[in-house]
């Protein structure tokens, strides 16, 4: 197939142009840059079968020749860019989803769109399946992104029942791997950031809050089986092993072999305190679960994070 990837040179767009690459497929990377970073694609940049594309999926995109699938999954997706970018984060989950969505009509191409679990926000359902519809407090500090993803979420199901377009919806749970950002505020970048620079490590509020930790090979292996299905409402991808921030932080300072302390901060707004995903339809539907033990995975990250350094 010919795919277009929004957000190519993303975390996660930069993975899933491998993914794609390696199964034998042609890909189209887009990304304005705006937190991508060239690094993370200039491996591709010899490949002939990958085209790198500088333009922002908030403005008409044309191109020429067929396209048979659109992966978007372009947009900021740290607390930091919450707040530096919060205008950018809103345009492009809803006029970059918009142009986006032109495109595969255009091209008669399947969409698939790249939501959160932030779209459950809160969560007052413990772990969150699909049909619950969140927590969301949309004029919090986190509502530009929260509510940009719902709003793609349901431009998405339009363009589905209206036009026609052939859909899939992921929702996305926390995920770690190599080519994060070091300072993009999330929690598994910033602490292991923290240990290998001996400074204290930073657990908000008592650390009681949970969150649960998929690979990027595992949500990459997950979206890409969703493509190919015929799920065409949201499916939930991530790693339902869950445990407490500051179970966390100690098994970073055990992983990296640190001296570093750890400090408590306040809670920030709108924090979620617990987060799981119900797995059961990606499971049914995709035959999908994650494989990447925690241990595995941070030591993977955490090597790249070292290297950045030398």
């Amino acid at each position: 197939m010919r795919i277009v990837v929004t957000g190519a040179a993303g975390f996660l767009g930069s993975h899933l142009s491998d993914r794609l690459l390696a199964e034998g497929h042609d890909v189209i990377g887009v990304d304005n840059l705006i937190t991508g970073h060239v690094r993370n694609i200039a491996h591709l940049m010899g490949n002939r079968s990958f085209r790198f594309l500088h333009h922002d999926v908030t403005e008409y995109i044309f191109l020429d020749g067929p396209v048979d699938a659109i992966l978007h999954f372009a947009s900021p997706a740290s607390p930091i860019d919450y707040l530096q970018i919060p205008i950018q984060t809103l345009k492009v989950g809803a006029l970059g989803t918009h142009k986006a969505l032109g495109l595969a009509r255009a091209k008669k191409a399947r969409f698939l769109l790249a939501s959160t679990s932030e779209v459950y926000g809160d969560p007052l359902v413990h772990p969150q399946p699909e049909s619950y519809w969140g927590n969301v407090n949309p004029v919090g500090p986190r509502g530009c992104y929260d509510e940009a993803k719902r709003f793609a979420e349901a431009m998405t199901v339009a363009y589905r029942n209206f036009h026609g377009i052939e859909t899939r919806i992921v929702r996305i749970f926390n995920t770690y791997g190599p080519r994060m950002r070091a300072n993009d505020g999330r929690i598994v970048p910033s602490l292991i950031s923290q240990a290998l620079d001996g400074e204290p490590l930073t657990v908000f509020g008592d650390g009681s809050q949970t969150r649960s930790f998929c690979f990027v090979s595992d949500l990459v292996d997950g979206i890409y089986r969703l493509l190919l299905s015929d799920q065409a409402d949201p499916c939930n991808i991530g790693n339902p092993s869950e445990m407490t921030v500051m179970q966390f932080a100690e098994t970073i300072r055990r992983l990296t072999s640190t001296a570093s302390t750890i400090v408590h901060k306040p809670l920030p707004v709108d924090d979620p305190r617990q987060r799981r995903p119900d797995i059961t339809l990606a499971k049914a539907k995709l035959g999908w679960e994650p494989k990447v033990g925690l241990e595995e995975g941070l030591t993977a990250t955490i090597d790249y994070f070292r290297a950045l350094r030398s």
